[in-house]
């Protein structure tokens, strides 16, 4: 059997980084390719030294569509925006793609362009890339030429929202999501908000009811969750590495109880390699999840209110990126999903 050979676009950045981990332990032993528009000639391990002697085919080459022909995979950590121009000539050579910016991810070229800012990808790609939550959309993922990984928050979200949605427990026009999310999610480039002296001892709010997030995360509960949800988004920066912790407020709907929250979540996810399920009010905190490719999801309800508040937390580089992405790819070669990802999470 030939080796299967993989390449990464964006390699240097944090996604890219965790990715080519994952790889050079997955069990199949792919034949990894670095590629890096900046840094070609390079060996990784110069800016990543934790990676020194993990593998030998470790320097940086800069991307040319004749090398990355011979691809199985490739993984492009390009930035959203980028990847809109890039990704194209592959995709019309025959490569498989999974990307993980945010440019596949809405069929709407005009939503695309007014909550990104930038224009639309072609629409042929926008209709053709299936949108890789790996545990609701396997038979596409399959087929597909180009996945569009999910973003990091709406993975925590989608997953403790989903099945309540499709099965009609919670009111889809009383949604207020509370997201705060560790600094790897602003990327490896430094930021204001990013740089220690901001983000030292301090939280933060940021793009208020403005994150591109939020319309996909609406088109997913439409199309999967079968409800149409308008739903408030807020998302802060904490001063932690890595993880996310969703808070997802909503009004039960009528004769729903705690004991059917938890029977549809569990019963939903029972053959899950990565989801798991808590009782009610079991407290979650980004660290039981670190390192891992877990969601763990937990709830409780206000008898006073009748408003139940949902919990989930992911570690945003690998269940919110990397971790989801290898999932994907997993599932796209017929290889075992939990091949190369960390089932045991990082404590403390």
């Amino acid at each position: 059997m030939a080796e299967l050979e993989i390449g990464i676009i964006g390699a240097t950045g944090f996604s890219g980084v965790e990715l080519y981990r994952l790889l050079c332990s997955h069990p199949e032993k792919p034949a990894v390719t670095l590629f890096s528009s900046s840094r070609d000639g390079q060996d990784i391990t110069e800016e990543y030294p934790h990676l020194k002697g993990i593998s030998t085919n470790s320097t940086l080459k800069k991307l040319s569509l004749e090398h990355i022909k011979r691809m199985d995979v490739v993984f492009s950590c390009a930035p959203s925006g980028v990847s809109r121009e890039l990704l194209p000539p592959l995709l019309e050579a025959g490569i498989r793609v999974i990307d993980l910016a945010g440019d596949y991810r809405l069929k709407d070229s005009a939503l695309y362009e007014k909550w990104y800012k930038k224009p639309a990808p072609p629409e042929r790609w926008l209709h053709e890339a299936v949108y890789g939550l790996s545990e609701y959309n396997r038979e596409s993922i399959k087929q597909a030429q180009l996945i569009a990984n999910p973003g990091c928050y709406p993975t925590a979200v989608q997953l403790a929202l989903l099945p309540l949605l499709k099965n009609n427990l919670i009111d889809p026009l009383s949604l207020i999501t509370d997201a705060k999310s560790g600094l790897s999610g602003a990327g490896a480039s430094l930021s204001k908000s990013s740089h220690y002296a901001n983000a030292n001892e301090s939280l933060s709010i940021y793009k208020m009811n403005a994150h591109q997030h939020i319309p996909e995360m609406e088109q997913s509960f439409a199309q999967i969750g079968k409800s149409e949800v308008i739903m408030t988004f807020s998302t802060h920066l904490v001063p932690m590495t890595r993880g996310i912790l969703a808070t997802m407020y909503a009004d039960l709907l009528p004769g729903v109880t705690t004991e059917i929250i938890y029977e549809t979540l569990q019963q939903h996810y029972e053959n899950e390699h990565f989801i798991r399920v808590h009782q009610e009010n079991t407290p979650l905190s980004t660290n039981q999840v670190s390192g891992s490719n877990y969601c763990d999801i937990s709830y409780s309800l206000d008898e006073r209110t009748g408003r139940l508040t949902v919990y989930s937390v992911i570690d945003n580089l690998l269940k919110g990126a990397a971790g989801q992405a290898l999932h994907n790819m997993n599932i796209m070669m017929g290889f075992n999903e939990t091949s190369g990802l960390p089932l045991i999470p990082q404590f403390p």
